[in-house]
């Protein structure tokens, strides 16, 4: 059954693959162009209309919409990149001012115990 689920997944990212490309759409386009003279010599509106609806815009758009979406997804996917970097650099940022903080404070204790020192005993 694994073979199968396996071999199932390959063969679809295979077909998604060829069907999301603009190549892809003109070839739609293109054999969906076959039947428009037919539709156009019935002189029948609703035919017409059909074919554009049924035939050319959803055979087409399928594929023009895919590639989009991959578009839209490869954005998506550079964004999460760019915010990505932008954190960790924050991050790096955040830790090297801590780091700072540190010594300052460790420098600002030394100097008031060194004042402790020096004044006199009351």
């Amino acid at each position: 059954m694994h073979a199968l689920n396996s071999f199932n997944a390959g063969l679809a990212r295979k077909i998604t693959g060829f069907v999301g490309t603009m190549w892809c759409a003109y070839l739609f386009a293109a054999i969906a162009l076959i039947s428009l003279p037919a539709a156009i010599r019935t002189h029948d509106p609703i035919i017409i209309v059909a074919w554009v609806a049924q035939t050319f815009l959803q055979l087409v758009l399928l594929s023009i919409i895919m590639v989009g979406q991959d578009q839209q997804a490869m954005g998506v996917a550079q964004k999460m990149d760019e915010t990505h970097d932008a954190s960790l650099a924050e991050f790096e940022l955040a830790k090297t001012q801590r780091a700072s903080h540190v010594e300052e404070m460790k420098a600002i204790k030394q100097l008031l115990l060194e004042l402790h020192h020096q004044q006199p005993n009351q």
